[in-house]
């Protein structure tokens, strides 16, 4: 028997107990399902389901949580392998020490690329030999098992202790130390903690030229708004390796921050030609082209992105309604109705806001497709909606809402939207210049410059308030004032971390309480869904995971369960 082959209870030799695994074979092939699970047995394996199919899969995937996932690449009509591994991600639907082994004949640098972004624990290329796969699946096991409690205090958003479970790793574990530190950086992005992100970076390049360091000292440049540097670095990283996509994705980004919308636009095009089956990506270029009036190019990238995403969770309607401004502008505005037809019918159950988007984009069609009464009908229709309901969409269908009332003639709805917009994003400079650019394109420059001045002031002083009564020790009115202010600033971040901040400040004085703990829950967690990445959160977390009983199982087990 070999040093890893298993014995007869289906232990391997280096203590891995094969026979006790769950596992998921998925391939549109029988004999070649027959084949990996013949292999597996060979290991001792007992316990083995097979899928026909990516939509086969993923019922599996929902019942169970396997240990070990083979999956191949190309599996017919439905989803592709990619797809199911990108969606159990976002679903978290694999355990943090499972394993995933993509399993492909494809060997072109497109699918290869397509596949290795979604980041599988390993890309098996047939035919794969018994020996072959052991050795894989004993070398990833193992490194799981390394981060396994790190991706548990992940999914609990503690990012904080996560990263301290790294430095742990990378002392005892000098095999996995430069993943360890990769992964400690990213928990240090994530928790807003830039300083100790480009510590560990700077650590790891002391060692050695990574990419993905360098990349990472970018990005970090990015979130600082030293957009010029992220350039210059992200450059040398592709030119280093022109296969790394994000460095391209975040080379557009810093692109587009600085107004340079062309270059932008061929960075994603030449990311696009290397890896052109993500759908997150076909959309960028696409919205760029769009931006830039290149009205081709740019329905070449939605027609693709609604092609690859009809199997993907990343499908959103964005590609649509795209693609039905490019029909506006190309004046075909029969296709263009049709599209978002389609968009209402494919999203409406997971998007209450398509309808509201699909209205503003029909305006738009009708616009720049000459046909003005039709376009100010739809305006009238949201202004009326807009005095109907307190509700207000995301930042980006504010912005373009506005805009489309404005090119119809309308004046007060629109500069009610730009100043919610401005309330609940004060201190958002990039922002607060996008908002200008359209009060400029609507002829009101000065105008949108003193109701920018108004918006901001009105938020700072409603924020303000609650703060002084906490300063003041006045706990009990500064937590009813920080609720008046989430009311009426549902979305300034701001704001949120205060009156989050002031919750934990009563409970650190006065014990816990279960109630203003949930509450405390809720409102982080609107923060992480709004802003991810914010440096109060990971240590508002922290403090709030100290204010549970540790002598309260039942409390405990509910704070871990509404934290994942």
């Amino acid at each position: 028997m070999s040093a890893t082959a298993p014995g007869a209870d289906g232990a391997s030799q280096d203590g891995v107990d094969w026979a006790s695994r769950t596992y998921l074979v998925v391939d549109d092939f029988i004999g070649v399902r027959q084949l990996l699970r013949e292999a597996l047995r060979s290991l001792g394996a007992r316990h083995i389901d097979q899928a026909a199919s990516g939509g086969e899969a993923m019922g599996l995937l929902v019942r169970t949580r396997y240990d070990v996932v083979l999956c191949d690449f190309i599996l017919g009509e439905g989803k592709n392998g990619q797809q199911v591994l990108e969606e159990a991600r976002m679903r978290n639907l694999l355990l943090p020490s499972s394993v995933f082994l993509m399993v492909s004949a494809e060997k072109s640098v497109e699918s290869v690329m397509g596949a290795a972004e979604h980041q599988p624990d390993a890309y098996l290329v047939k035919p794969i030999t018994e020996g072959v796969l052991l050795t894989r699946l004993n070398r990833v096991w193992h490194k799981k098992q390394v981060f396994s409690p790190i991706d548990r205090a992940y999914a609990e958003k503690d990012y904080l202790r996560a990263a301290r479970l790294c430095d742990e790793g990378a002392a005892a574990n000098k095999v996995h130390e430069i993943d360890l530190l990769r992964m400690k950086a990213r928990l240090m992005e994530r928790s807003g903690e830039p300083a100790r992100a480009r510590e560990t970076y700077e650590r790891v390049l002391a060692q050695r030229e990574y990419q993905w360091a360098r990349a990472g000292l970018a990005r970090i440049r990015l979130a600082d708004g030293d957009f010029e540097g992220a350039r210059q670095m992200l450059q040398s990283v592709i030119a280093e390796n022109r296969y790394y996509i994000d460095a391209y994705d975040q080379l557009a980004l810093a692109l587009q921050n600085m107004g340079r919308h062309e270059e932008a636009f061929q960075v994603l095009e030449r990311a696009a030609k290397l890896s052109p089956n993500s759908v997150p990506r076909q959309r960028s270029l696409g919205q760029a082209c769009l931006r830039l009036g290149n009205v081709a190019m740019a329905e070449r990238a939605f027609r693709k992105c609604i092609a690859i995403g009809e199997y993907s969770i990343r499908k959103t309607p964005d590609a649509y309604l795209g693609l039905a401004r490019v029909c506006g502008l190309k004046n075909d505005p029969k296709e263009a109705l049709l599209l978002l037809q389609a968009a209402q019918r494919e999203f409406g159950a997971e998007h209450p806001d398509i309808g509201l988007r699909a209205k503003i984009t029909e305006g738009l069609v009708y616009h720049e497709s000459g046909d003005y009464r039709r376009a100010r009908k739809a305006g009238d229709e949201l202004e009326a909606l807009l005095q109907a309901t307190p509700e207000r969409p995301d930042v980006p269908t504010c912005i373009q809402m506005a805009t489309l009332l404005f090119a119809v003639g309308v004046k007060e709805a629109p500069v009610d939207l730009l100043c919610y917009v401005i309330r609940n994003n004060h201190d958002n400079t990039l922002l607060l210049d996008e908002v200008q650019a359209v009060f400029d394109k609507a002829r009101m420059g000065e105008e949108g410059m003193a109701l920018i001045r108004g918006a901001r002031k009105e938020a700072v002083d409603l924020m303000n308030q609650g703060v002084l009564l906490w300063k003041t020790g006045k706990l009990g009115e500064a937590t009813e004032w920080m609720r008046h202010a989430r009311a009426a600033l549902p979305n300034n971040v701001r704001i949120l971390f205060n009156s989050a901040q002031i919750l934990v400040s009563v409970m650190q004085q006065r014990g816990y309480e279960a109630q203003l703990y949930d509450e405390a829950q809720q409102v982080l967690a609107r923060v992480d869904r709004l802003q991810p990445g914010q440096q109060r959160f990971a240590r508002l977390m922290e403090q709030l995971m100290q204010l549970v009983p540790k002598d309260d199982a039942a409390v405990e087990a509910s704070a871990a369960a509404t934290a994942g």
